[in-house]
């Protein structure tokens, strides 16, 4: 198998049969908290999968808490029972493929919050940040170039300026995603780069002056098309 060419669906497809695969061996061989999973060596060749592959799932299943990885030793239950392994197993294979609408959504309800905290909590660093990120996607947009990437940036200098780090995680984990998907689904036109300029210099400035209300309401404002596109208003 060339896995290197399969698609990202494929690629989640695979990344999922291994998770459901290792919630059985959890299952058949009574697996305590503590108790040590098969190898990751062993786990590809009883799967017929790359070690890469076996290897994202425990990864993923570590970011959720359910397995930990000790070098040296070996990837173990972690200090959960089983009936919630399963139930937090069978969430997350769930979330394998989150719809583009419900990840737009997560994003308007967590930069609601991370504009007002940066507002509160933002450094000079931090502001530096911020503008550094508001002129790149200034000079991509005024040379007619494509500035999601930009506009992107922008708002993660926010949310590590918000000074919370689930946040800044969250919002890490939906932007490659959100990048991917912005021109297939006909979000925003060419016209609403150009008013980005004016609403990402609003923003800007709310933050740099510590207005938390003005923050969260110039980035709602910012999110009108967003609101749109999710709730069809």
């Amino acid at each position: 198998m060339k896995l290197e060419t399969l698609t990202k669906e494929e690629n989640i497809d695979i990344a999922g049969n291994i998770i459901k695969n290792i919630k059985e061996i959890i299952n058949k061989k009574n697996l305590e908290p503590g108790d040590k999973l098969p190898s990751e060596r062993m786990l590809a060749e009883k799967l017929n999968v790359s070690r890469n592959n076996v290897r994202e799932a425990i990864h993923k299943l570590e970011f959720y808490g359910i397995l930990k990885t000790i070098p040296q030793s070996g990837t173990f239950i972690a200090n959960i029972g089983v009936i919630a392994i399963n139930g937090m197993i069978d969430d997350i294979l769930r979330l394998n493929a989150p719809d583009f609408k419900s990840l737009v959504e997560t994003r308007i309800l967590l930069e609601l919050k991370t504009a007002r905290l940066a507002a509160l909590r933002r450094t000079d660093e931090d502001l530096e940040q911020i503008e550094s990120a508001l002129s790149a996607y200034k000079e991509k947009v005024l040379q007619g170039e494509d500035a999601v990437q930009e506009d992107l940036l922008f708002h993660l200098a926010i949310a590590r300026a918000s000074g919370n780090s689930s946040m800044n995680t969250f919002m890490l984990s939906i932007t490659p995603e959100i990048i991917t998907n912005f021109k297939k689904y006909h979000v925003c036109d060419v016209n609403q780069a150009f008013l980005g300029i004016k609403e990402h210099e609003d923003i800007y400035e709310a933050i740099k002056n510590k207005d938390t209300h003005l923050a969260k309401q110039k980035m709602k404002d910012h999110f009108k098309i967003l609101y749109q596109y999710c709730y069809n208003i």
